[in-house]
């Protein structure tokens, strides 16, 4: 038997050490969270995408009652910016949470398996890294690609 591990790089910011663009990300991802339907659960996440061009493109969740039916703020986000800028591939993206009392959470929160899953195939489609920026009132951590997130991912190799 042998035993190996996985180490994932992570950079942690605070709020004044982001880049222009960045703040304009995260101020996009923050105000998405407004737009978003939680009805059921009270917690509000909100996503935005910066393409290559610079253009921001933002999402947030939908819930339904039939729960399956909802959808995560990073596909909302994603999903859009793919059918409405189809030739930009995605340079970075934020998320941002609220918790159910309204408030922005402290600690960062990171993507479900599915919300990483399309990120991964929208890291590979457009062949180069997707940044991820995950906010926390007490700091942000930035992870340099969607592959950190998840390491031993399925792609379409496993499909030949």
């Amino acid at each position: 038997m042998k035993e190996t591990s996985i180490h994932i790089p992570l950079l942690i910011k605070q709020e004044e050490e982001l880049t222009p663009q960045e703040v304009k990300l995260l101020d996009e991802a923050r105000r998405a969270t407004y737009r978003s339907y939680a009805p059921y659960s009270h917690f509000s996440v909100g996503a935005a995408v910066e393409l290559a061009d610079g253009t921001i493109v933002s999402g947030s969740n939908q819930e339904n009652a039939a729960y399956p039916s909802g959808l995560c703020a990073e596909r909302t986000a994603v999903f859009y910016a793919n059918s409405r800028y189809p030739d930009q591939p995605i340079r970075r993206i934020c998320i941002v949470a609220r918790d159910t009392e309204g408030q922005f959470l402290q600690t960062p929160i990171s993507p479900c398996g599915a919300c990483r899953q399309v990120l991964l195939e929208a890291e590979q489609r457009a062949g180069s890294d997707i940044e991820v920026l995950l906010y926390g009132t007490e700091g942000i951590y930035i992870v340099r690609n969607i592959k950190d997130l998840l390491p031993l991912g399925f792609d379409e190799s496993f499909l030949l």
